[in-house]
């Protein structure tokens, strides 16, 4: 229980951080498309926080999906103007039907927590928006122990585990200012949770904010 309240406390703080974050920045833009200052990509560093929400599987034999919902947390090296190193953080949350089962469960609360590094490339540009493309792996560890007094195995789920993960995607970044600009960002997941790589669906939006100018252009 004392886990819960710290995952919703961290969510809650997030989510209220992108919120200041995006309306402070759009206060000073113009009421518009396209940011009122000249964009250069010019930046050292980007740093993104967003909103999660993927499909899954939360057993090998389940006959039903789910829907995971959460917060991504992203940072970028710009090595290059196009081509930068990245990190990824994130914290996902939802229900699994368990049904039919001969236990009291007809939804069970799962979690996945994912850390994963690698590349981003930075594709066609202009003044108002961008498209990024990402490769990102890493280990997700999966907590489905949150039925009550019911063993994971014994209604379907898998057990808690940590296992590899993948993400494939790109974004369009559409600029609010030179250094801020709304995300959405498609993808393909791949995880190992089970005894083959599965393949997700997954969609990501929030804000990106730019900062430490750099010489080349």
């Amino acid at each position: 229980m004392a886990i819960s309240k710290m995952r919703k406390r961290l969510v809650v703080g997030s989510l209220g951080a992108l919120l200041l974050v995006a309306g402070a920045d759009m206060a000073s833009a113009q009421g518009k498309l396209g940011a009122a200052a000249p964009v250069t990509y010019t930046n050292k560093y980007e740093g993104y926080l967003g909103f999660t929400l993927n499909n899954f599987q939360a057993g090998q034999n389940l006959t039903s999906h789910m829907n995971l919902g959460g917060i991504e947390v992203m940072g970028t090296r710009w090595l290059t103007p196009r081509w930068g190193v990245a990190v990824d953080g994130r914290m996902d949350a939802g229900t699994t039907p368990v049904t039919p089962n001969p236990y009291d469960n007809s939804r069970v609360l799962v979690f996945r927590e994912s850390g994963m590094a690698g590349v981003q490339m930075r594709g066609p540009k202009n003044q108002y928006a961008a498209i990024d493309l990402h490769a990102l792996g890493g280990f997700s560890h999966g907590t489905f122990s949150q039925g009550p007094n019911v063993a994971p195995e014994l209604v379907g789920l898998y057990t808690d585990r940590t296992k590899p993960i993948f993400d494939l995607g790109g974004s369009v970044d559409i600029n609010l200012s030179a250094r801020t600009a709304i995300r959405l960002a498609p993808s393909i997941i791949l995880e190992h949770y089970g005894t083959e790589t599965r393949e997700w669906f997954g969609m990501s939006g929030g804000v990106v904010y730019r900062f430490g100018q750099k010489t080349h252009r």
